[in-house]
Formats: C-alpha cells, structure tokens, sequence
C-alpha cells in the first residue's frame, strides 16, 4: 500500500518537485484524520494542512488549513472573489477530486478546483498536506503548493 502511487505523486514525480512522501498505519477510530497525521509522524499539527473542499457561489472550491483550525468560509468566499461558502457534500468532493475524504490531497485532482491555502502556509520551510490517500502525507515547500495548485493565498482559518 505505501509504495502505491496516487494522482498527487505522480504530479509530484512528473513535475520533478522536491518532496518527501511520510506513510503511517491509519487508524479508522481515529476522529481527525489531520490530527492523526500529527500525532502519528510526530508533527507540530500547525504544519499539517487538510484540505477542505466548499462550494463557493454554487461551484466547488478547495481550502487547505491547518489541522488545528476550521476553515473561515466568509474568507475562502471572499479570497474567490464569491459571495457565499458552505461544505461541500462529501459525495461531491469525492466524485470532483477523485480522492475519499480523509486522504483529498491538493494536488493531482480529477477536476482541477480553485485552490485557496491559508497564509499561516507560508511562515514554515516545508509543510505536510494528504498525499491522496489516508495514511500518507506529502512534505512539500508552501510556494510549491502553491505553485502546483495555482492557489490564492489568504487568511482563511477560523
């Protein structure tokens, strides 16, 4: 299973992109999968980000945060230029970015979505986000991820 490639990596690998891939044994009692990572790889959970998929104005969107924080959709509203946020359906989220919830990754989505990554990214020399599946964490530069995302940056934690 660990050595199974997934979207993101292949979009890793094919963009020739630094990174480190980190796998765990998930454990699915566990309430958070973000907090999961954390404490399974020993991480500080500030620089480990989920990625939340909304619907920004009736069309889906990504915001990627801290495990540590909710997402602010008044702010992922407003980094989008829309009007109004709310979590997307589960069911939604998976059929867009042909990921399962608990292990979207920002990178290598079915349907690419706009991406906005909370700005706290961008103080830390590498963060880790899902590398597509429960279980594995992707350890990438915040200006990678942004790059390969084509995301906005803005302040979009509550």
């Amino acid at each position: 299973m660990a050595g199974r490639g997934t979207p993101a990596t292949a979009l890793l690998d094919k963009q020739r992109v630094a990174h480190t891939l980190h796998s765990y044994e998930h454990d699915p009692r566990h309430e958070s999968y973000g907090l999961e990572a954390a404490e399974a790889l020993g991480l500080a959970p500030e620089r480990v980000f989920k990625t939340l998929v909304a619907e920004v104005d009736g069309k889906l969107a990504v915001g990627v945060v801290p495990v540590t924080v909710q997402l602010d959709l008044k702010g992922l509203a407003a980094a989008l230029k829309g009007k109004k946020a709310k979590m997307a359906v589960v069911a939604d989220a998976e059929r867009a970015t042909g990921y399962v919830a608990g292990g979207i990754s920002p990178l290598g989505q079915k349907k690419r979505l706009p991406v906005v990554v909370d700005e706290s990214a961008m103080q830390f020399e590498t963060v880790f986000c899902s590398a597509g599946r429960r279980g594995l964490e992707v350890e990438i530069t915040p200006a990678e991820l942004v790059r390969l995302t084509n995301a906005v940056v803005a302040g979009i934690s509550a």
